[in-house]
């Protein structure tokens, strides 16, 4: 409706209140806007729920490099954090270095509390999946988590908004920008509209799926053969709008995701 209502106002010259005001009644009068669902208490409380964990997340990361860049001004390099814990293994690097200890030990603290706060925070979206059956019903599918699986329900929140799987894709953006005129046909970037959170957590669930899932099935098949003709790029944003569109289908059937080998040749 936003989207619908800048796009007739731009058609007037003159920006003033007293023709904004005259555009929504032509708008209303002719019928030319759309209903817009109006989310629950509760789905606005999830949304912020997780609004401030990806917040925190963000801190936690950009405070965290800027440590490795102050550390590597001084020749300290933490490494991978594949055996231990960064703030360990940065105190590690600090134990004969009190001038440097000086600066990063704030930063260190700063870091430790963000973490606590977002344990917390995932403390409370995992029970708030365990008391949601459609969260449940969609953690099936490979690559959804409790962070993804939360995040698309509190979304959509009723699956009967939508008349088809496939629109999901392009309410949360997914689906290629087009322009047509004549003979002309062009596809460009996706569009990026709607929940910003939910494609970002759908697309992350992509990568999952095609880094880290080992267990054949044909939905990383159909995603590798994409990338095989257009590129890994492609084929993660493709197979996230794919991935919309079954949660969709499932929770609306109420039937858990179906594993299947991929047809051998």
């Amino acid at each position: 409706m936003t989207r619908v209502t800048r796009a007739a106002l731009k058609m007037q010259l003159n920006k003033t209140d007293q023709n904004d005001a005259e555009g929504l009644a032509q708008i209303m009068r002719t019928g030319w806007y759309r209903s817009v669902h109006v989310k629950s208490f509760e789905a606005h409380r999830v949304r912020a729920l997780l609004g401030a964990r990806a917040q925190l997340v963000g801190m936690t990361t950009r405070l965290s490099n800027h440590i490795r860049g102050v550390l590597k001004t001084f020749g300290l390099l933490p490494g991978a954090m594949r055996e231990q814990r960064f703030d360990r293994r940065v105190e590690t690097l600090l134990a004969d270095r009190p001038d440097v200890t000086l600066i990063v030990q704030p930063m260190l603290a700063a870091w430790r509390q963000l973490r606590e706060q977002i344990a917390a925070f995932d403390k409370a979206v995992r029970m708030l999946v365990r008391q949601s059956p459609a969260c449940r019903l969609l953690m099936s599918v490979p690559g959804i988590g409790v962070l993804s699986g939360l995040a698309y329900v509190s979304t959509v929140e009723d699956p009967a908004r939508f008349g088809r799987s496939r629109a999901v894709g392009a309410h949360l953006g997914l689906t290629p920008r087009q322009y047509q005129s004549g003979e002309m046909d062009r596809s460009g970037r996706i569009s990026r509209c709607g929940d910003g959170l939910a494609r970002t957590l759908m697309y992350e669930a992509a990568v999952v799926i095609l880094a880290r899932v080992k267990r054949a099935s044909h939905l990383k098949e159909w995603a590798l053969a994409i990338a095989r003709k257009s590129g890994p790029g492609k084929a993660r944003v493709a197979l996230a709008r794919k991935l919309s569109v079954i949660l969709h289908s499932i929770w609306r059937s109420g039937k858990p995701f179906r594993w299947s080998a991929p047809a051998t040749a």
